[in-house]
């Protein structure tokens, strides 16, 4: 390089640096930084907003309803000698409901429907009988505080604690009700015919499926039953596969 091209260049980078310019790719190709006001302006800008996502809605409508349940008196014996109340565990938005009709001490410790023996029970029905599992339906009861001694159900309690039944299933929105023992199934379809006679066959609650079998407990002490409740298990899930196809 010549001594006047040398002088050139070093002139045309003075130039450039004078001008404010301090990254080149190419003599004569160079960027421009921002002002350093622009810079510090734009660190500054505030944080884009948190956007909080909406709560599930039938979570959140149930959670309204349990709340209310916990705080519940209207059965004045039952709020004294209870733990806790058991509202209701599982998906809001099965297609698959079961009910129950009370709380036990295992319930009442732990605040949540069939978690003793009979629980088990009711767990190997939906595991091993219908292929399902536990989360996938929704499990509750007649009532949501247990009854001393494990005693049965007060009509008087039964129709305190039918407003949470009936709000809770309107929220879930089921297809299909399987009620488990006589109490249950008495309660929910307003009838007093023995669960004999309204097993192995179709009723209606609101317009949604309902399938009346023995409690679980029922089972336990009496081991001949569990044939007949398979038999009320394989006619439930028949009609659930038959309405997912239609």
């Amino acid at each position: 390089m010549s001594e006047n091209t040398l002088r050139s260049v070093v002139q045309r980078l003075e130039s450039l640096q004078r001008a404010g310019i301090t990254h080149v790719k190419k003599v004569g190709k160079a960027a421009r930084l921002p002002p350093a006001k622009d810079v510090v302006a734009k660190k500054a800008s505030p944080p884009p907003p948190v956007v909080s996502l909406p709560a599930d809605p039938r979570s959140a409508a149930l959670a309204i309803v349990a709340k209310e349940v916990a705080a519940c008196t209207r059965c004045a014996e039952l709020a004294r000698t209870r733990t806790q109340t058991v509202f209701g565990v599982g998906n809001p938005y099965t297609r698959l409901v079961f009910c129950g009709e009370a709380p036990g001490a295992d319930e009442d410790r732990q605040g949540e429907p069939f978690v003793g023996r009979a629980g088990q029970l009711l767990n190997d029905i939906i595991t091993k009988g219908m292929k399902m599992r536990r989360e996938d339906i929704y499990i509750l009861n007649i009532l949501r505080c247990r009854p001393p001694n494990n005693r049965a159900p007060l009509p008087v309690e039964a129709a305190n604690c039918r407003e949470y039944l009936d709000r809770q299933l309107q929220i879930i929105q089921p297809e299909f009700i399987c009620c488990l023992g006589a109490v249950a199934a008495q309660n929910l379809l307003g009838t007093d015919a023995t669960i004999g006679r309204l097993r192995g066959r179709w009723h209606e609650y609101h317009g949604i499926k309902v399938i009346c079998t023995y409690h679980p407990a029922y089972v336990l002490r009496n081991p001949q039953a569990k044939r007949p409740v398979w038999d009320d298990v394989q006619m439930l899930l028949e009609e659930m596969k038959k309405n997912a196809e239609s």
